[in-house]
């Protein structure tokens, strides 16, 4: 019977212990979605606001000869191509999940999405955020992003 309850007391420790906060999971979210409309209203001071400095920004995709890239980019250069989408070019990134894990002061949100420009089905992917936490604010300082065309589940633009 002891072994029993102490069996039981260990596995409620231990389901407490490496539960997530859902508040930092929410604080986490808040990040990436605060990003996100910044992105959609093409606002870079919005964006800017809740990267870390000196992000490191990557995409992987494929070359026209089919080979698998990985392309580096400064976060001045993604932030003024996305300011820099024409007014008239409608453009929506649809976030799909939210997948956060969380170890202390960092952070990992996976994303899957689709992309629509003009309400046309444009790419699907997965973005991959890792977020550090400093002075209880957290910033993403790392953005990678996969794109293709093949295997998407297309959804509605909400």
């Amino acid at each position: 019977m002891k072994k029993r309850v102490s069996t039981a007391i260990f596995l409620l420790l231990a389901t407490v212990v490496v539960a997530q906060d859902p508040i930092e999971e929410d604080k986490v979210q808040r990040v990436v979605e605060t990003f996100f409309e910044g992105f959609h209203a093409r606002d870079s001071t919005i964006m800017k606001s809740v990267f870390h400095e000196n992000p490191v920004i990557q995409t992987i995709g494929r070359s026209k000869t089919g080979e698998t890239v990985l392309v580096r980019e400064e976060l001045q250069k993604v932030l003024k191509g996305i300011v820099g989408i024409p007014l008239k070019t409608d453009f929506k990134e649809v976030l799909h999940d939210y997948v956060i894990k969380i170890d202390g002061n960092m952070a990992n949100v996976w994303t899957p999405y689709s992309f629509y420009m003009d309400e046309t089905f444009s790419h699907c992917g997965v973005n991959s955020f890792q977020l550090l936490k400093v002075e209880e604010e957290w910033k993403i300082i790392y953005l990678i992003d996969t794109r293709r065309k093949e295997g998407c589940e297309e959804k509605k633009v909400k």
